[in-house]
């Protein structure tokens, strides 16, 4: 359909442009991500590196970013940028904030982190009117029962 085509590389571009960013400029970002990383790292079993865990993060932004954006894994990707921008937003702490101009603008990038995330979670459930895994599960079900059923009677005939 036009519309996933146009939808997907618009969804993915805020992060295929900030995983580049990310990659890019890891140790400027390593301050806001540092204060999730050390409560995330330990619990997590990851490595308390904030410049590693930023660049790690930019690659996986980047990657489903792709993903979604070409349409060839659409749903894997939404997956991916969903892990990826859950401590992304975590960052953004406006609630901590004193500064006036500094918590409106931690609280316009959280709540538009939290528009993506609805976004994503859109795009990971689009089955693109294709049954979904449970449905087809169903219908395999249904379909052996009653091949059994019949398989049973046919042999309930033949006996007799």
């Amino acid at each position: 359909m036009i519309v996933r085509r146009i939808a997907r590389p618009l969804l993915s571009s805020i992060f295929i442009f900030g995983g580049i960013n990310a990659l890019r400029y890891a140790t400027a970002h390593k301050d806001a991500a540092e204060p999730v990383i050390k409560k995330l790292a330990a619990p997590l079993g990851l490595p308390e590196d904030s410049e590693l865990l930023v660049r790690v993060n930019g690659a996986a932004m980047v990657g489903g970013g792709v993903l979604v954006a070409t349409g060839k894994a659409p749903r894997l990707g939404s997956l991916v940028l969903l892990g990826s921008i859950i401590p992304t937003t975590l960052t953004h702490q406006w609630w901590a904030e004193t500064d006036p101009q500094k918590k409106q603008g931690e609280q316009v990038q959280f709540f538009k982190n939290l528009s993506l995330l609805g976004g994503l979670l859109l795009a990971a459930a689009d089955t693109e009117g294709k049954p979904g895994l449970t449905y087809r599960a169903k219908q395999a079900k249904n379909t052996a029962r009653r091949e059994a059923k019949m398989a049973a009677l046919q042999a309930k005939n033949a006996a007799h």
